[in-house]
């Protein structure tokens, strides 16, 4: 009897301390769990809430411009909706928007600049917005010190009833210390002859041109013909003079190479290859914001009118707003943030960059840009074709007597086989 008693009772301890071990892996599991959840419970049942598991979202937006390495926004908003993203990329405004006029697309949310999004609501070519569907706009967007952007009329509309901002930015001047010792406090070093062939400019017509706008003195959205021809004849100066080499992402491994002296883009990017050099125990790249004035700009996320998901689009852009995910996308893309709850951040590692956040004075004369009229946007191509080199009739040339050094090619071709062919019967 006592045998079975002593049995039973260590059967009882197994299962007893079994049954802790179980309870204890679970408690270490579901603290895991919330540890690695980065979202209230609130937020996660409010997505869940939203009805849109099954549906599709087509999101068009430039390239490297959101977080997928932090969090991965993309799967974040698929996991929390149940909502598949479709994701795909564009190079400039122009491509954007040729490939929403188009037609023969269907694009839920779309990511254009400033001068575009006017253009797209002229043109009638985005949605509205339903606030209602977007309560942290009210929570975490700065309108203080960024609702002047939204604030302009189109239409008896504001951009702000079409957009949200999701970054700003300026163009900033970018040169290496190794061969410039002293910081340039103007563009026109761009134009400097002893920097020939070592100069990276804007491969687009709208940046470079307001170089030379800012250059002159100009309104960088002119509608004066002479103006554009006195900026194209400066641009056209510079290319004689320094030679330029015209480049767009191409100038994160051309600067970071160490190869060229001065480039132009956009502030964000500064800090980003300043990281990248720093990460290879580099550090020869510094920047400058020209006395003459700079772009500022802004991207927007919109509601094209070839939607088909318009509530989907909504949550996805409340969802950007999200201060975990806001957060997440201001590292990874390096540019300014409108959102407070970034901003705010203690752990926010742009906060003090006065690149990416210049103080007042420094960008005294800048600019932005607006929409203008299609015959001087036609006019502007027009140019930058001529200051390229690149111009419709030297095309034209080129393929001509491209053609006729292929049919000489291949009359020779046919006399040396005729010749041969007649050796070979002779013999």
């Amino acid at each position: 009897m006592k045998k079975i008693i002593c049995i039973l009772l260590a059967l009882v301890l197994v299962i007893a301390v079994f049954a802790t071990g179980c309870a204890e892996n679970e408690t270490e599991e579901t603290e895991e769990e919330a540890e690695e959840e980065i979202f209230s419970a609130e937020t996660l049942e409010y997505y869940a809430g939203l009805g849109l598991e099954g549906t599709t979202l087509n999101v068009y937006n430039w390239g490297e411009y959101i977080d997928d390495e932090e969090i991965d926004v993309i799967s974040q908003f698929e996991r929390l909706t149940g909502c598949e993203v479709n994701y795909t990329t564009f190079e400039s405004n122009e491509n954007m928007y040729s490939k929403l006029s188009g037609g023969g697309v269907s694009y839920d949310i779309i990511i254009p600049s400033d001068y575009m999004i006017e253009r797209l609501i002229k043109e009638g070519m985005l949605v509205e917005l339903d606030y209602d569907n977007i309560p942290n706009y009210d929570k975490y967007f700065d309108k203080e010190d960024y609702g002047y952007f939204v604030d302009d009329e189109i239409n008896g509309h504001t951009i702000e009833d079409y957009g949200i901002i999701y970054n700003v930015g300026t163009t900033i001047l970018i040169y290496n210390t190794d061969y410039i010792k002293e910081k340039p406090d103007s563009w026109s070093i761009l134009w400097d002859e002893q920097y020939k062939g070592k100069v990276l400019m804007f491969n687009n017509p709208r940046d470079s041109f307001a170089i030379a706008q800012a250059m002159l003195g100009q309104d960088f959205n002119s509608e004066s013909i002479e103006d554009w021809d006195a900026a194209a004849n400066l641009l056209l100066e510079q290319r004689q003079k320094v030679k330029p080499t015209y480049v767009m992402d191409e100038i994160f491994n051309l600067m970071e190479s160490g190869d060229y002296y001065l480039g132009v883009y956009y502030a964000g990017d500064f800090e980003l290859m300043k990281s990248d050099l720093e990460e290879k125990g580099k550090d020869f790249l510094d920047y400058a914001f020209p006395k003459e004035g700079v772009n500022t700009f802004y991207d927007a996320m919109c509601i094209p009118n070839s939607t088909q998901n318009k509530k989907g689009a909504e949550a996805f852009i409340n969802f950007m707003l999200e201060p975990e995910v806001a957060l997440a996308n201001a590292e990874y893309i390096y540019y300014a943030t409108a959102n407070k709850a970034v901003i705010e951040n203690e752990d926010y590692s742009l906060a003090e960059s006065e690149a990416v956040y210049p103080p007042e004075e420094l960008i005294a004369n800048a600019q932005q840009f607006h929409d203008i009229s299609s015959e001087n946007l036609q006019y502007m191509s027009t140019l930058w074709m001529k200051v390229k080199g690149t111009s419709g009739s030297g095309v034209l040339y080129i393929v001509f007597f491209s053609c006729i050094a292929a049919v000489v090619v291949v009359i020779i071709i046919t006399a040396l086989k005729k010749k041969r062919m007649k050796k070979y019967y002779n013999i």
